[in-house]
């Protein structure tokens, strides 16, 4: 573990009062930062206190990007996928043991125990999740590389294409609605591809971004340069940025565009993510009736994404569509159930609903209800009023959940393009499926939608229609209800952005989001020089023949390329026969020699693969206790030409690369199998995967 080195703590233990308001540090060139001007006020978004300041007046921040990239950099590049994962994990253990400090202060953000499982728990989860996915989807070195392609008609001139890690660094800019999560799904990636980051929270909620981030600092994890935070302001920021940079951003369209056409990210081609809010829809199908499942799973889905957060989340449901005959009883369902909602103090024993994230926030929903109260009908809550329980709506920024109706959406304009980010949301009917998807679409493109329907022919129809408009499509129904982890929840494995008024972008996706921080190269040399760059051996590159089996090298020693040749075994009839009659498979191509050589791919009989893959097993096991500890599985496997009786096969095992376990007791050798017959004409291929042990430690 490398130690960071520590400062004074600028947050005093949690506490609702407050006498004096901390001054929010920034953490820069591996030392907290603490300005002495320039400073902004940050209040309660439950009482309108102000309970914390925060100012980046003073930083050089180009001398953090330059650190970043000198230090924090080549860092990280020196510990391979495994290493940075291992990190990772080991941070999400470090802040899970802290969390309730975390939990306190984001009931100043107006979060309830419920919004807290989703951004603390959440981010938190995210770390655990790509630690467990890089562990085992990437190898246990520096670069990633993907399939060969042979590129000459003998082989000996090959390509393929790896991914390395940026030489730069990863700016991360945050949404003030999840201060927890926003950090760590970005982070989580970026480390584990080898990229410094510097993130910046939103100023109104970078109290508890501030906490996270003297965590990750005092926990000691990262290496020097690794991680650098920004309270306030990010200044010149932009202007250090270049080519083998990273900009992602969660938030508002307008300062997504600013960031977009700031001109070093352009000139620079500055590699931009944005995440984006969005008029999201969720669309109850025309085969639901008021007395089925679906029904009431809609309505809770629909409450819960207004409500969760304050329906502040990028995610939320903005817009309901529904059949329009029974629209009445939709409207009438979503206010019985709103209705018993609960807006009050989130530390208030029975409060459903915190407040907003700030009175200006607030301000900012109830202009947009405003805009869309003129096209639609306010059928449920007041934007003006509400009676908080515990609190008081002039000091709180708290605000009644709010439930328009728009009874022609067609020719209505604001409904698709306004989005009130809070607990709003419009209903409005549509007539036919292509009516509902004509509405959907015509938000511009958004970040999910929910599908809510038990008929196959719907769903589909929907998918088609929708799926190229949207960063997810969930879909909702009796069977997958009890397990679903609903329409606003992000997942580490799963793709979050979208298209058009998304942002464009994407975020996590398992792998994937890694390789948002990671530079794709095509790389052409001999089989034998791409075995030895990658680590991954190809065919055609150098074999390895050791005098003794492979099976009885330990992990340690194996080496790629290792190989051996077995001796070849002649398949006959009685060998096909045997094997029919023992497995029960008789498949008329084993057992019919007319029916079988009226197949236009076979001669006549032919031997079973499984037959072929038990018989290659027998030829290059090596029976005898040793390292090799188990067999648990094969990939990849293709039977190319069909064995006859008669025929001889013979099959070449070479070690086509090696990965460490998450156990230390043994490691992940793969095989590359392949079974040809009696004219050197490749048979079979496939991957053979194995467990070897390793030495005993000394």
């Amino acid at each position: 573990m490398i130690t960071a080195p520590r400062q004074a703590v600028f947050w005093p233990e949690p506490k609702r009062t407050i006498v004096m308001a901390p001054i929010l540090a920034s953490y820069a060139q591996d030392r907290w930062h603490k300005a002495v001007s320039g400073f902004e006020d940050i209040q309660s978004a439950v009482n309108g206190q102000i309970i914390a300041q925060a100012s980046s007046s003073g930083l050089d921040f180009g001398g953090l990007v330059q650190h970043a990239r000198n230090k924090g950099g080549p860092a990280l590049r020196k510990l391979n996928f495994h290493q940075r994962a291992d990190m990772i994990k080991k941070l999400a253990l470090y802040l899970t043991e802290r969390k309730q400090t975390l939990y306190d202060l984001s009931f100043n953000t107006g979060a309830t125990s419920r919004d807290n499982l989703f951004d603390i728990d959440g981010g938190i989860g995210t770390l655990f999740a790509y630690a467990s996915m890089a562990k085992k989807h990437l190898p246990d070195k520096y670069i990633l590389a993907e399939e060969v392609e042979t590129l000459s008609r003998n082989g000996t001139f090959m390509g393929t294409h790896i991914l390395s890690s940026l030489q730069g660094v990863a700016v991360h800019i945050n949404a003030y609605n999840f201060p927890c999560w926003g950090m760590l799904e970005k982070l989580a990636p970026a480390i584990i591809a080898g990229v410094p980051v510097i993130t910046k929270p939103a100023t109104v909620t970078s109290y508890v971004a501030h906490a996270v981030a003297q965590m990750i600092v005092d926990s000691g994890i990262f290496p020097p340069g690794a991680f650098q935070f920004i309270c306030g302001s990010t200044g010149d920021l932009l202007d250090h940025l270049e080519g083998q940079d990273v900009l992602s951003f969660t938030g508002s369209i307008t300062t997504s565009e600013k960031l977009r056409n700031h001109p070093i990210i352009s000139a620079n081609a500055v590699r931009f993510i944005a995440e984006r809010d969005s008029l999201n829809a969720a669309v109850l199908g025309p085969d639901i009736s008021p007395d089925m499942p679906e029904f009431d799973l809609f309505i809770r889905a629909v409450t819960q994404e207004m409500t969760v957060k304050a329906g502040q989340k990028c995610t939320a449901i903005r817009r309901i569509m529904v059949p329009e005959t029974i629209i009445a009883e939709v409207t009438t369902a979503l206010k019985a159930r709103l209705d018993r909602i609960v807006v009050g103090d989130p530390q208030h024993e029975g409060v459903t609903m915190g407040p907003l994230a700030g009175l200006a926030q607030r301000e900012d929903v109830r202009r947009h209800v405003a805009t869309l109260a003129q096209e639609s009908e306010i059928v449920f809550g007041d934007p003006q009023h509400c009676d908080p329980l515990g609190a008081s709506d002039q000091s709180g920024a708290f605000m009644s959940p709010v439930l328009l109706q728009n009874l022609n959406p067609r020719d209505a304009t604001s409904v698709h393009h306004t989005e009130a980010f809070g607990p709003v949301a419009t209903i409005m009917p549509y007539t036919s499926l292509a009516d509902a998807a004509c509405l959907v679409k015509r938000g511009e493109g958004s970040l999910v939608a929910t599908l809510c329907t038990y008929d196959d022919n719907v769903a589909a129809e929907l998918v088609a229609s929708l799926a190229s408009f949207h960063g997810r499509l969930h879909i909702l129904d009796r069977d997958c209800a009890k397990e679903s982890t609903g329409h606003g929840s992000p997942l580490p494995a799963l793709v979050h952005g979208g298209p058009g008024r998304a942002g464009g972008g994407e975020e996590l996706g398992g792998i994937r989001g890694i390789r948002h921080y990671m530079q794709r190269t095509a790389l052409q040399a001999s089989p034998t020089r791409l075995t030895r760059l990658t680590g991954r051996w190809t065919i055609g590159a150098q074999e390895a023949l050791r005098k003794e089996h492979p099976f009885r090298y330990n992990f340690a020693q194996l080496t790629v390329g290792d190989t051996i040749h077995t001796q070849p075994r002649t398949i006959t009839v009685q060998d096909i026969e045997h094997f029919a009659e023992f497995t029960g498979d008789t498949f008329y191509a084993h057992t019919d020699e007319k029916a079988a050589a009226a197949n236009p791919f076979f001669p006549g009989r032919v031997a079973h693969g499984y037959l072929l893959l038990s018989f290659a097993a027998g030829l290059f096991v090596d029976p005898a206790p040793g390292p090799l500890l188990a067999n648990y599985g094969l990939e990849s496997l293709r039977f190319l030409k069909p064995v006859s009786p008669g025929d001889a096969i013979q099959v070449r095992l070479t070690v086509k690369s090696k990965n460490a376990a998450r156990e230390p007791h043994y490691g992940e050798v793969r095989w590359d199998v392949e079974l040809f017959n009696q004219n050197k004409e490749t048979v079979a291929r496939y991957d053979l995967l194995t467990m070897s042990a390793q030495p005993a430690a000394a």
